[in-house]
């Protein structure tokens, strides 16, 4: 199992790379992408500013059902810093139901920004960013046997993009990758993190999310993932999110260069939709809004019910106060 992990790490950081050298700023950097990696210039690119004024409500998005997350084995994890972020190997355990296809897990990995400079996160919504994003990768594994075969395929992977936001209270679930940092701080050092609960790096709702077709957000770029951005924040602590902006480097050696900023701006729409999992304004998933519905259907029922038993009984009151007047008239009259 460790030994498929790591030749799937492997294959994936080639395909990755491509044999050429980029980072996110400079001679290299994410607008002079195209030139080495024409994919990055096409029209179905991530990440997008999600405007929810012009999402597409869709009633019949299934709910998306996170499998193994909680269990993800007795493997330690292999974290690696590949000099553009920090990444940790999953195992196929975890797996994603509601989808087109079973997807996979393969690894998750983090974008952020710099100490003292606004947003960080990838994705925005209705264009405010994020401290930070996490990116969980899956693939098609009942149509590919690979992660890099899949990234080659139209909706070939599928990626959960969680939002993350600074707060006050340390978040344990994110200290299981961020405790670890200083032991991987220069690009291509590995550790191994001992297993944890996946599933609580997720936001506690996962009933209200985005999905809209895109694309890798490093190069190669391939338009090949099918994208579930949740509505509702992770949230971490500043001590988390400072020690995220300022363990690791982007280098082997000296001058050593420090890893921030390491996220791509938003790329245009076009033609492309983006569907909504709830109705703007009103918070409801489509689950939540058929048991809403139900619940006043009920309680509109009980309410008619108790009504009707009401009148009943005020008739039945009436119809004896009628009859006792009649009988005491009758009585009078025979007096």
């Amino acid at each position: 199992m460790l030994f498929f992990s790591l030749l799937l790490e492997l294959l994936w950081i080639l395909a990755a790379d491509g044999g050429q050298h980029w980072t996110y700023e400079g001679p290299h950097g994410q607008d002079h992408w195209p030139a080495s990696y024409p994919e990055c210039g096409s029209n179905a690119q991530s990440p997008i500013n999600i405007q929810t004024d012009s999402v597409t409500f869709d009633p019949e998005l299934p709910a998306l059902q996170p499998h193994g997350y909680d269990e993800p084995g007795t493997e330690p994890l292999d974290m690696h810093n590949n000099g553009h972020t920090v990444q940790l190997s999953l195992p196929p355990a975890l797996y994603l139901e509601g989808l087109p296809q079973k997807y996979v897990a393969a690894q998750l990995h983090l974008h952020w920004g710099q100490k003292g400079a606004p947003g960080g996160s990838e994705h925005q919504i209705n264009s405010k960013a994020t401290a930070a994003e996490l990116h969980i990768v899956h693939y098609d594994s009942d149509s590919y046997d690979s992660l890099s075969e899949a990234a080659q395929r139209p909706q070939g992977l599928a990626v959960l993009g969680i939002l993350i936001e600074a707060g006050e209270t340390k978040n344990p679930a994110y200290e299981h990758i961020l405790g670890h940092l200083h032991e991987i701080r220069h690009k291509d050092e590995k550790t191994s993190v001992p297993p944890f609960n996946v599933g609580e790096l997720l936001p506690p709702q996962l009933g209200q999310f985005f999905r809209y077709n895109g694309s890798l957000t490093t190069p190669p770029c391939y338009q090949s993932v099918l994208w579930t951005v949740f509505n509702q924040r992770a949230q971490i602590s500043m001590e988390q999110l400072e020690k995220l902006q300022e363990t690791l480097f982007s280098t082997e050696g000296e001058p050593p260069e420090l890893l921030v900023q390491n996220y791509r701006a938003p790329q245009p729409l076009n033609q492309r939709t983006v569907f909504a999992s709830f109705i703007q304004g009103f918070l409801y998933t489509t689950g939540e809004m058929l048991s809403l519905g139900v619940g006043i259907m009920v309680g509109c029922l009980c309410l008619l019910l108790a009504v009707y038993f009401i009148a009943r009984k005020i008739r039945k009151k009436r119809m004896g106060s009628r009859k006792s007047v009649v009988f005491t008239s009758a009585r009078a009259t025979e007096a």
